[in-house]
């Protein structure tokens, strides 16, 4: 007889347990053979979620509302910003101990970025995609930059400021690189 009959309702171990033997059938029929950490995404999702919703709890309790309009300016410098303070993270050697437990060093990238594998299973594999991705911690970066904009402005603006400073110095190397390399043939 199922739980249900016995009792006219399901018992919360029935429906959890349910619930996980569905949750399992929907990772495995996805993964199609593949290890993907499903759940570790899911905790940082979790976590994720979690930032913001503190940041705009914060924002309320601090009576500093988001701003209504986004400056152009603001736009430019957190997209630059993003774009450096994510590979900063992801593939600096200097960062490499913020990424060690979650990837293995495979070598260099390209100058003055490393290549890294990731490791682990579950929780532990998802943060190591995340942390050596800067596409994938893109995202996170600009949503710290933009709660800073509204919960710090000034502090963040310098940390905008200087890291903008820094992807335009990497694009000046680049281009003086590619210019001696131009000029060698």
């Amino acid at each position: 007889m199922s739980a249900r009959r016995k009792s006219g309702r399901y018992s919360p171990v029935t429906t959890v347990q349910r619930f996980r033997d569905w949750t399992a059938k929907q990772a495995k029929e996805y993964a199609d053979g593949e290890d993907r950490p499903l759940g570790g995404y899911l905790a940082l999702m979790g976590v994720y979620s979690s930032g913001v919703v503190s940041a705009a709890l914060a924002s309320r309790a601090l009576n500093r509302p988001a701003p209504s309009r986004v400056s152009v300016l603001d736009l430019v410098q957190l997209t630059v910003a993003t774009h450096r303070l994510s590979r900063t993270i992801s593939k600096d050697p200097v960062t490499s101990p913020l990424r060690a437990p979650f990837t293995r060093y495979a070598g260099l990238a390209s100058a003055g970025e490393l290549h890294e594998e990731v490791r682990g299973d579950g929780v532990r594999h998802s943060a190591g995609e995340l942390i050596s991705c800067p596409m994938c911690l893109a995202q996170w970066v600009a949503t710290a930059l933009c709660a800073g904009l509204v919960l710090a402005p000034s502090t963040t603006r310098l940390v905008l400021a200087t890291m903008t400073a820094v992807g335009g110095a990497d694009f000046l190397h680049h281009l003086y690189s590619t210019l001696q390399q131009i000029d060698e043939k």
